[in-house]
């Protein structure tokens, strides 16, 4: 048995979660947190990605893997990220030995 979803639902999921993933990032000063929700404002980015592509590409079978290849870049890019942001987490971590964003006023231009 197949379930369809409606575009404008997955829609509204996606901009609930990208709202709960900028919540995070604007509202919190534990650095872990904020690349967390980095993360979850990504993997909002990327339900938008597919909704759009299978509404947009639905009759085209030669397209239809298009929005899939931007979502593994998305990954791809959000994986990297995760990796250089929590390496320049640890460096930060071991200089400053908090984790706190408004600790660190030194990283201030």
């Amino acid at each position: 048995m197949s379930v369809t979803l409606h575009p404008s639902f997955c829609l509204y999921v996606a901009a609930a979660i990208f709202c709960i993933g900028a919540y995070g990032v604007l509202a919190r000063n534990n650095a872990l947190v904020v690349l967390m929700s980095l993360e979850v404002m990504l993997n909002a980015v990327n339900i938008v990605i597919v909704t759009l592509g299978r509404v947009f590409l639905a009759g085209r079978p030669a397209d239809a893997g298009a929005p899939h290849v931007f979502v593994l870049i998305v990954l791809a890019v959000a994986a990297a990220e995760a990796a250089v942001g929590l390496s320049i987490l640890l460096a930060v971590f071991r200089r400053y030995k908090t984790t706190q964003t408004n600790l660190m006023d030194e990283l201030k231009g």
